[in-house]
């Protein structure tokens, strides 16, 4: 199997794994109190490049395994995992217990985090960085531009630019993911600035 063959098969293996701590990680939860709009949902463009992979919410390059390019995109329901008891209600409410909040999510919590899911996925660490990781608003609702790079044991350089969107009920996840050799990273930028909450 070809080193393209090879790093696009980690990169869908690093995207589900991704998708799971989206899925699963405690930080999506609502901090007692905070005051968050609405949101329907959240829409982008993606280059015509981009088409479904055969998983909800992932695209991959059409010319794949030449170009190893991908974009994720995760809806997660704040809601669905939250259920309280009238008494959790009370202890938050009192300042007695507070819950781990998306809003307090840094960029060390973050890396911890992400790096934890892959050393799970590839059973090894990955070298998970976190390049930047800024706090942005996009049609008046809160999230983080994050980017990071790893590099899989046998592979090359995985970037990766995380746009997490936070409305009152969902959480939008937009993930776009490059080798370091595709030559993707306009089109992303381009796709990224079409990021559209309502």
């Amino acid at each position: 199997m070809n080193k393209k063959k090879i790093l696009f098969n980690e990169i869908v293996a690093a995207l589900m794994a991704f998708a799971i701590f989206v899925t699963n990680a405690s930080c999506l939860e609502l901090a007692a109190g905070e005051e968050l709009k609405e949101a329907t949902g959240c829409t982008f463009v993606l280059n015509s490049e981009f088409v479904p992979a055969g998983v909800k919410g992932y695209y991959v390059n059409k010319y794949r395994p030449m170009e190893s390019s991908s974009v994720s995109y995760n809806v997660h329901d704040n809601s669905a995992d939250s259920m309280l008891t009238n008494r959790e209600k009370a202890e938050i409410a009192s300042g007695e217990k507070s819950i781990d909040s998306l809003g307090k999510l840094d960029k060390h919590k973050y890396e911890a985090l992400v790096s934890e899911g892959y050393k799970a996925q590839y059973g090894a660490d990955v070298g998970f960085k976190v390049e930047s990781f800024d706090h942005i608003e996009i049609d008046g609702y809160p999230g983080y531009k994050i980017v990071a790079k790893y590099e899989p044991e046998g592979s090359q350089v995985v970037h990766q630019t995380v746009y997490i969107i936070r409305s009152k009920y969902r959480t939008f996840t937009i993930t776009y993911q490059r080798a370091a050799d595709d030559d993707c990273e306009e089109s992303f930028n381009i796709s990224a600035s079409t990021i559209r909450v309502h």
